[in-house]
């Protein structure tokens, strides 16, 4: 049997409310299909006015995973992202996972001995609660930092829409720009989520020495496709590694509450009605192979473990899955 995203048992409130449900959710496609033709012509005017970076060479490039589904053991798990981004030339902590709002972030990072105070820059990639410190930060677009990981002291914290960061030299990312440590914004990208509205996401590139470009991802929801559309603009370098979320939840969803798939039908780029296919995930892998890096590093915090499964098989590419407690030299 097809896996359901909402549970049998809910399935007779849903019926009762469709009266108002209907006009509601249909009047929103309205709105959705307008939107995403929008996004669609604002994504291929960015790519077009992207010029390219003079990206430095790096001797050294290391991820530490605070957050993720996966981990070594000793560590806690989390349906979300935060990852320590160290080069020869500076750090970057990228995304805060669920933030004060759970228990990972700070034990994990209590466990790696991290601390704010190791880092240059913050970079938030986008505003969904398991990248920006939890329901309440993501709603008042206000960032959520566990106090326990010291004071942003007014470091930079790189923004891709207008937010708040308490603590931190708020900085709005307009267009791909360098960061911190040799590491640089691809600029915001866009896609319209029927149940979230407008997600504005920026992913990060550094290159190499010797090796190419690395690109890493909060939760891909521009598509892979379209991020490699603005790297390929941004530089003519061979591409390396790609790591991070790709957003595939194809059979089912982390952090489920009540049974609820709620990664199935938030985030999606899709009306409720629609899955996430295997076609769709099929596209992606083709654009990921097509791109030819040596390396992908996967992020499991949206993508199910058959989709981990299929990457794995399918990928031209040595490929894992980062583990939170886990560093991984590049």
């Amino acid at each position: 049997m097809e896996n359901t995203r909402i549970p049998v048992k809910f399935w007779p409130l849903i019926a009762a409310a469709s009266p108002v449900l209907v006009p509601v959710l249909g009047l929103r496609n309205i709105k959705f299909e307008k939107t995403r033709n929008e996004v669609e012509r604002t994504n291929k005017k960015r790519i077009a006015e992207a010029r390219k970076l003079e990206l430095p060479e790096l001797d050294r490039f290391e991820l530490k995973s605070l957050v993720e589904w996966k981990t070594r053991p000793g560590f806690e798990r989390s349906a979300g992202v935060s990852y320590v981004f160290n080069t020869d030339r500076g750090s970057l902590l990228f995304d805060i996972g669920f933030g004060e709002e759970q228990e990972t972030l700070a034990k994990n990072a209590k466990k790696l001995g991290f601390s704010l105070d190791d880092v240059d820059a913050v970079a938030i990639s986008h505003l969904h609660l398991d990248h920006f410190g939890g329901m309440k930060a993501s709603r008042s677009k206000t960032m959520s930092i566990p106090a326990s990981l010291s004071k942003g002291n007014g470091k930079p914290c790189y923004l891709p829409e207008d937010a708040k960061a308490p603590g931190f030299d708020e900085r709005i990312v307009a267009k791909p720009t360098h960061l911190a440590g040799g590491i640089y914004s691809t600029g915001p990208l866009c896609r319209s989520l029927f149940l979230l509205g407008l997600c504005e996401e920026q992913s990060i590139i550094a290159k190499i020495k010797d090796k190419g470009i690395v690109l890493f991802t909060g939760c891909v929801h521009p598509t892979i496709q379209v991020i490699l559309d603005m790297v390929k603009k941004l530089t003519d370098d061979p591409i390396y590694a790609i790591g991070g979320g790709l957003h595939f939840p194809v059979t089912t969803g982390r952090g489920n509450k009540g049974g609820i798939q709620l990664q199935m039908l938030f985030g999606t780029g899709k009306p409720p009605w629609e899955r996430i296919t295997e076609n769709d995930q099929g596209a992606a892998i083709e654009a990921i192979n097509a791109a030819a890096p040596k390396r992908v590093l996967l992020s499991a915090h949206d993508t199910c473990d058959s989709a981990l499964a299929r990457f794995d098989k399918e990928l031209d590419a040595d490929v894992e899955v980062i583990e939170a407690g886990g560093i991984y030299d590049l």
